[in-house]
């Protein structure tokens, strides 16, 4: 027996059943499909409830459709929601879990994951979170309602928490959760670090997989503290112990420390896959080399370590030391040079290059543009001084969303479009994904650019219902707009899901590589079989050695010899 084929048989790649073929598999790519699938579906419920009280916000005590009238607790429990699943089950499993358990393997040239059925535990584990999270909206009292941020006293003290169950199963939900990526990263940091294709080395890995692994190793390393803090919150909720209750000598701001040590560094976790997704795109549609592409990795790791130190921005309000303010202020300007750098090494890859405006293409341009505004934006907000008049207002969540929306959709978008002929072996339809395109990132644009000026007119996001206060009376018409950008957003949505569905059976077949791009995952067939390749490759070249467009006769696949006699045609059939 070969050695492929004995790693084949260790790994279970044989001839299986629908329910161990696709519930119970250990296959990376199922197993990475099925994190897409749940994470695409509780992108719906965390849509669903944005509409819902936006609507509450521009229309006021009227009857929304498809929910009724809204009450100040279903509000509370609706932001919440939106939050922790826009979060914690739709950025997190897409953007690393999904493209990770997906990519890995293939563009690392082996063919599964170190620890397959380690690897299943952590899906399993993510889809009960994701359950109870659900179940936690039929619990008497409904929803938590605290916000995605948890703060005590009213995540902790039933005086204050009119949902004391719903607050303990989204807490049970949330460190279920993080079990679930513990034991991915595991698997993503191992397997990359001990699986390489032959001839690979470390600076030959695809930036991608080092965005992902360093994601990971940043989760690990910031997550132990909110467990804990978790951990101690559940205590107060459920057994009346007085962590985090100053009656009893607790300090509800311990809670913010714990979260926001976690919380800030978690920005990162989800932002450098996300430029790692858009650096995959840039450089096959513009078909250059990655500028500087070392680095871009000294860059990210500088970053990830700089993510540790910057967490009390969010808490200058919260009564810190002024001294420390200072101190956070620094750092958080600090940690915006890399990420600058990063956007610059990115646009000095566009320049000169030959550029194909395919619908990916697009999604990773807009990434660059939108996420600009939210950095920029995000300088304010970490000088103490003037995050004081703009904490806690329309302001801080809409340069959130202009960072946040890049991250979990646009970069989720150029990401699917992309490698969605790698994973289902037929191409998008491209006219229906550049409608898509303009309706959503316009749209975007309308919703997100009024907030930021009702945030700088006092607008505060915790209020239920404007109408209350006369003063702010005359932002109406931008919160309305607002409202009206979100609706055309939502509208737009359907039409990538019909193109994505449509598209998984009756798109045009695609070839093995049909971008024509040089990373080792398209060697492999689309969609690839399980064990990925016919044949273990063997690299003999970076990933991102690219010719022009039209001298097709100097492309060459990673894996083919320089001295390969086959033209490049023959390779990517």
């Amino acid at each position: 027996m070969s050695a492929h084929a004995a790693s084949h048989a260790e790994h279970g790649h044989h001839e299986q059943g629908f329910v161990r073929k696709y519930l119970l598999s250990t296959d990376h790519k199922v197993i990475g499909l099925q994190y897409l699938f749940t994470g695409m579906l509780m992108a719906l419920i965390g849509g669903f409830t944005v509409y819902v009280f936006r609507m509450q916000l521009a229309f006021p005590g009227e009857e929304v459709p498809l929910w009724g009238r809204v009450t100040a607790a279903q509000y509370n429990a609706l932001v919440t929601t939106h939050g922790s699943v826009m979060i914690f089950w739709v950025a997190m499993p897409v953007l690393i879990a999904a493209f990770g358990n997906f990519l890995i393997p293939l563009m690392l040239g082996c063919d599964d994951m170190v620890f397959p059925r380690l690897n299943r535990l952590s899906y399993q584990l993510f889809l009960l979170s994701a359950l109870i999270l659900i179940a936690s909206f039929f619990v008497p009292g409904g929803p938590f309602g605290g916000a995605w941020t948890a703060y005590p006293p009213l995540s902790a003290d039933p005086a204050y928490n009119a949902t004391p169950w719903g607050a303990t199963l989204w807490l049970i939900a949330v460190a279920l959760e993080f079990v679930a990526f513990l034991l991915g990263g595991i698997n993503f940091i191992t397997t990359a670090m001990n699986s390489r294709a032959p001839g690979m080395k470390m600076f030959d890995v695809p930036i991608v997989i080092w965005m992902i692994v360093l994601a990971s190793l940043v989760f690990m390393a910031s997550v132990g503290p909110l467990i804990a803090g978790a951990i101690m919150l559940l205590f107060d909720q459920r057994f009346g112990t007085g962590f985090f209750n100053p009656a009893t000598g607790g300090d509800p701001v311990l809670w913010q420390h714990l979260f926001w040590f976690f919380g800030h560094p978690e920005v990162y976790v989800v932002l450098l896959p996300a430029l790692g997704i858009v650096a995959e795109v840039m450089t096959t549609f513009s078909r250059k080399k990655l500028f500087a592409y070392r680095t871009v990795i000294f860059t990210a790791i500088a970053t990830s370590i700089i993510s540790f130190f910057v967490w009390a921005h969010h808490q200058f309000v919260a009564g810190i030391d002024p001294r420390m303010a200072g101190l956070f202020t620094v750092t958080t300007l600090i940690i915006s040079v890399p990420i600058a750098e990063m956007m610059f090494i990115y646009i000095a890859t566009l320049y000169g290059g030959s550029i194909r405006f395919t619908t990916p293409m697009l999604w990773a341009l807009a990434f660059i543009a939108e996420f600009l505004i939210g950095g920029v934006t995000g300088i304010y907000l970490g000088a103490a001084g003037s995050d004081v008049y703009f904490h806690d207002t329309y302001f801080v969540l809409a340069h959130f969303h202009y960072t946040f929306f890049p991250i979990a959709f646009i970069a989720t978008f150029a990401g699917l479009t992309y490698w969605f002929p790698k994973m289902f072996g037929r191409m998008m339809d491209e006219r229906l994904g550049k409608i898509h395109f303009w309706g959503t990132i316009i749209a975007f644009n309308v919703i997100f650019i009024p907030l930021f000026l009702t945030g700088a007119g006092g607008d505060h996001r915790r209020i239920f219902d404007y109408s209350l206060f006369p003063e702010l009376a005359g932002l109406q018409g931008l919160r309305v707009l607002a409202t009206i950008g979100l609706l055309v957003l939502i509208a737009f949505q359907p039409i990538f899901i019909y193109n994505f569905i449509n598209s998984m059976f009756r798109g045009k077949v695609a070839g093995a590589n049909p971008w024509r791009a040089n990373t080792l995952e398209w060697a492999a067939p689309s969609p690839p079989p399980h064990g990925n390749f016919p044949e273990m490759p063997v690299v003999y070249r970076g990933p991102y050695e690219y010719s022009v467009e039209g001298r097709d006769e100097d492309y060459w696949p990673q894996h083919v010899p320089p001295d390969d006699p086959k033209r490049p045609a023959e390779q990517v059939a």
